[in-house]
Order: C-alpha cells, then structure tokens, then sequence
C-alpha cells in the first residue's frame, strides 16, 4: 500500500503556484498527491505533469461533477453531454499522468430527486460507464466508482451497492473507492464491508468521521487496514481530511476545520499515522 494526500487539504482547486508544496510532501515520504477536478478546462495539465515527475510524486483525481452535468437525468440530452464530459474529465486525467480517476460521477453530488433508486436510473449508469470503456482503455486510466452517504446521494451509498453496479458495468478499469468518511456512517461493519470487494477495491480515501486528523476520531483504521492486508490490497490511502489555512479562504475546511489543524497536519501527521499501521 501506498500514502498519498489530496488537494483537498488545503485547496478544491488546484493551481501551478500549489506546486511548491511538492517538494515538502515527498521528503515526508507522501508518495502520491490527489488533483481535484470539477472541471477539467480549468487545470492546466501540463505544468502539474511536469511538477509531479520532477518530484517523483504520482497523480491520481479525484472528479466531482458539475452543474448540468448528470450520467441518470432522465433528460436524454442531458446524459450524452454528461458522457462527453466523463470523456474529457478521462483525457485529463492522463495529460495529467494520471492513471485513476475515483469519485462519485455516476451523479452530481445533492441530486436528491425525492425518490429511491429506480430501475431506469440504473440503467442508465450501466450504460453511460460501459460507453465510456474504450475511452478508459485508450488512456490507460482507472475509474474508481465511490459511494457516498445519504445525505449527498440516494443512487450509491453502500460498498455493496458499488459492487453490483461494477458487476453489471463488467469492465475491467471499472472499480471502486471506497471513502472511510463516508462509509463510517454508511456501513454496520465498515472494515468488514470491504472484503468481498476484492479485486474491484482501486482505491481508499482514508478519512477521520469530522475529515480531521487521521487516528484522532472514531473510525477503526487499525481493522480497515488489517482487512486491506489481508484481501492483498496495494493501492493508495489518499488522506482526504480539511485543514485550515488562512492564506486559503475558499478551501473545503475554511468553515468547519478546526483551527489548530493545518493542512500540514493532515498530510504529515496523517502520514505518519497511517505509516504506524503498516508497519
């Protein structure tokens, strides 16, 4: 296994002066660093490419989707152009040099139409993710699926549910993440929901139940990471936590991240934890 962080810690958009941090997260032994993407006009590709290999640090993304953009509307129009973003959110991805691609893009995130997942909806995320199949074998890039709670989607909430609509999809750069945040509120037994995922399991964002510093909350890293050792998992545990940082006003953690946790904190003291794990 691998320790990665996300942008997330101190920006939702990433830009070339952020590349300065680089240097300081591969002398603490961070191996990989995750690039947001909302979208993908807005991240210039390149520059990033360059500062990650000059780093010798590895890229992932992670894309959330848009306004307007929806792979289950039930608006025909709205599904083809939401597949010809997928498609360019994927080309990014490897100008980026990236070769996964996690999130929850089967929706937008607080799509709550008012009722439970129908037949139709599901279908349709069937068929937009096996269209998008040559598109990720062409870019040699993974798409990692992620089931979010309740309160953010109502088509994918559950590591079982991810698993089904894998299965239905039956591609093989097709798979899940599965976010600790999330699944803490989601999963009876959060370690025990990842087993029979097995070969379909791409990636973990590993997160504390407040996003704070990993090991300070409630969510039972020690089990997941027992469980991921013993199912041979060997991708990355991207830290996924806020910090604050006054020099970043519009970060996800300006609001609620406690103050005496920088970003800083999340990547290196996250790092650090997640290092006592596995020995």
């Amino acid at each position: 296994m691998k320790i990665g962080v996300s942008a997330f810690a101190w920006t939702s958009e990433l830009k070339p002066l952020h590349t300065s941090l680089f240097p300081a997260l591969r002398a603490q032994g961070i191996e990989g660093f995750e690039v947001p993407m909302f979208d993908p006009a807005k991240i210039d590709a390149s520059v990033l490419r360059r500062a990650f290999a000059a780093n010798n640090i590895e890229c992932t993304v992670c894309a959330i989707l848009p306004a307007g953009i929806n792979p289950i509307s039930p608006d025909a129009a709205v599904r083809k152009h939401s597949l010809a973003h997928l498609t360019r959110c994927v080309e990014t991805c490897a100008e980026l040099g990236a070769h996964l691609m996690a999130g929850p893009v089967y929706a937008p995130i607080a799509y709550l139409p008012g009722h439970r997942r129908q037949q139709d909806e599901w279908n349709w995320a069937v068929e937009c993710f096996q269209s998008l199949g040559e598109v990720l074998d062409a870019n040699r890039v993974t798409l990692a699926l992620e089931p979010v709670n309740r309160s953010e989607s109502f088509f994918l909430n559950t590591a079982a549910e991810a698993n089904s609509l894998c299965a239905a999809i039956d591609h093989p750069r097709v798979g899940i993440t599965i976010d600790t945040f999330h699944a803490n509120i989601e999963e009876k037994n959060l370690a025990e929901s990842l087993r029979p995922l097995a070969k379909r399991l791409k990636h973990i964002h590993a997160s504390e139940n407040d996003r704070g510093l990993l090991g300070s909350g409630h969510v039972d890293f020690p089990a997941i990471v027992n469980v991921l050792k013993e199912i041979d998992y060997n991708g990355y545990l991207m830290i996924e936590g806020f910090g604050y940082s006054e020099k970043e006003p519009d970060a996800l953690g300006a609001i609620y991240a406690d103050p005496s946790v920088s970003p800083e904190d999340i990547a290196f003291k996250g790092a650090t934890y997640l290092r006592t794990l596995l020995g």
